[in-house]
């Protein structure tokens, strides 16, 4: 498994029949970003490093090939997938302690999200090796972009759980969150989790993104309920999906006598700081105002 330092990579680039020579990077590991689906996406930065790196580590090499073709890199690659994870972290751990440089990418998008990368990049921070991002295309900054919702403040999910329990759980955990929700999903299983989403989350204004950045880019839009609806009457759905759902609607804000009689409620049942917590959940109300409320009360009772 392990490589050697002979294994020198070609450090030349095309870009429109122009050559261009890569740089040497210093030693450390890189996180490349590559194209999610346009090959025109790639940064020069990351070309720079994927001609250039002493290693180039890559989820499919299959997949990273045709990125290399496109701009007349020749160079070996290694493979990095969550089933020789352990083995190839190893590896390349050994060859970044060695003083070489290792540029990561996987199959599209930024290495680390829902993608193999983590465990490297613990060791190799642990070892005080250089860890460097190399910034670039992402599908869930490009679809929340398009879905048209509230961008100041999101939270990425990933993939649900497949299992119908699992994904409720989860989602019902998810619910409160006062942010975009964001998640990846399997084109064979987006119309039950969209109703999975709907039932758990309400009418929420949805989008769902479809093969970003390719010919057949498609943005659906509308409340959950009806993308729920539209994606169970298709009679196949393809390629690589993004959903992105509104945050939930701003709880109403009591009065302080709808305050008092939740607060007394919940005083039977739990001290007052866990009470004032519960109520300026329900509330919407300040935690600081209502622990005293519920002081006051405490000492009525």
């Amino acid at each position: 498994m392990r490589m050697t330092q002979t294994d020198e990579p070609a450090r030349r680039y095309r870009i429109r029949d122009v050559a261009h020579t890569a740089p040497k990077p210093e030693p450390g590991l890189y996180l490349v970003a590559t194209p999610i689906g346009n090959l025109g996406d790639v940064t020069l930065r990351g070309l720079e490093l994927i001609a250039g790196a002493d290693r180039l580590a890559c989820e499919d090499t299959r997949v990273t090939a045709k990125l290399l073709h496109r701009f007349g890199i020749e160079r070996r690659m290694f493979a990095y997938h969550e089933h020789n994870a352990e083995d190839a972290s190893a590896a390349l751990l050994a060859d970044l302690q060695a003083g070489l440089s290792v540029a990561l990418v996987s199959d599209a998008g930024t290495p680390l999200v829902s993608d193999p990368g983590y465990r490297i990049v613990q060791e190799a921070i642990a070892a005080r090796i250089p860890v460097v991002p190399i910034p670039g295309a992402s599908a869930a900054l490009a679809a929340l972009l398009a879905s048209g919702l509230p961008s100041d403040a999101f939270f990425f999910a990933g993939f649900l759980p497949q299992k119908e329990q699992a994904r409720a759980q989860r989602l019902e955990e998810l619910a409160r969150i006062p942010g975009t929700l964001v998640f990846f999903e399997a084109p064979h299983r987006i119309a039950d989790s969209l109703a999975a989403m709907d039932q758990a989350l309400g009418a929420r204004q949805a989008a769902v993104c479809r093969e970003l950045t390719k010919a057949y880019e498609t943005i659906y839009r509308g409340t959950l309920g009806d993308l729920a609806a539209e994606f169970a009457g298709m009679e196949r759905v393809r390629g690589e999906i993004v959903v992105c759902i509104a945050p939930p609607d701003a709880p109403p804000v009591a009065s302080e006598a709808d305050a008092d009689a939740i607060l007394s409620g919940l005083l039977a049942e739990m001290k007052p700081t866990k009470a004032a917590q519960e109520a300026a959940r329900l509330t919407g109300l300040g935690r600081r105002d209502l622990y005293q409320r519920a002081l006051a009360l405490k000492g009525r009772q």
